[in-house]
């Protein structure tokens, strides 16, 4: 794995205690250490990707492949009958504050739209 400061990088690498629920060779998904709803999942790939706008033609396997690492989770953890939003912020002014790409997976409660 490349070098990764990033507080993600941290987890990958186990420097970091996380509330794992998912891992599979390509991602890593854990609980949300300050959650915004009652189920709040962090899913990063392993590989490091600083924001969804530095993905190159080659990362699309890896992007699909949290897409349905994300249905996996949301069916391991009961999610699908109510309901989950997932969100990917990409950049400062979107609120991304760990730059390595991730997706939140959210459930629990009600959303609004728009967010934000």
């Amino acid at each position: 794995m490349t070098e990764n400061p990033t507080i993600f990088g941290k987890i990958l690498r186990g420097e970091i205690p996380a509330d794992i629920v998912y891992e599979d060779e390509f991602c890593l998904a854990f609980r949300d250490i300050a959650p915004q709803a009652p189920q709040h999942i962090v899913l990063i790939p392993r590989k490091r990707i600083a924001t969804l706008s530095d993905a190159a033609e080659d990362d699309q396997p890896l992007l699909g492949h949290l897409l349905v690492a994300t249905t996996k989770i949301a069916n391991e953890l009961g999610l699908v009958d109510d309901g989950y939003r997932v969100v990917i912020n990409n950049g400062h002014n979107a609120g991304q504050e760990v730059f390595h790409l991730h997706l939140h997976i959210l459930a629990g409660r009600r959303f609004d739209w728009p967010p934000g």
